[in-house]
């Protein structure tokens, strides 16, 4: 579990300088970015508004996400 320390610690970082990448040929519309942090974190965003709220996950919560998409934790029904 992520206690509220470290996750202050990510939100004071300064994220002026941050690499953000993203799939390479998808619609800017379609997409997110990601940039790596120290220790293993990262931060998301819609580059569609950069200027908005700037999400970010400890690397044990982001590798938390990860597996379950390997897992196929999200994959919608075929129905929906």
């Amino acid at each position: 579990m992520t206690d509220s320390r470290e996750k202050a610690e990510l939100y004071a970082l300064d994220l002026s300088g941050a690499t953000w990448l993203s799939a390479p040929g998808s619609d800017a519309r379609d997409r997110i970015e990601i940039a790596k942090l120290p220790g293993g974190a990262v931060a998301m965003r819609n580059p569609a508004d950069p200027n908005a709220t700037v999400l970010r996950y400890t690397a044990a919560e982001w590798e938390a996400f990860t597996l379950g998409v390997r897992d196929g934790e999200f994959d919608l029904p075929a129905d929906v």
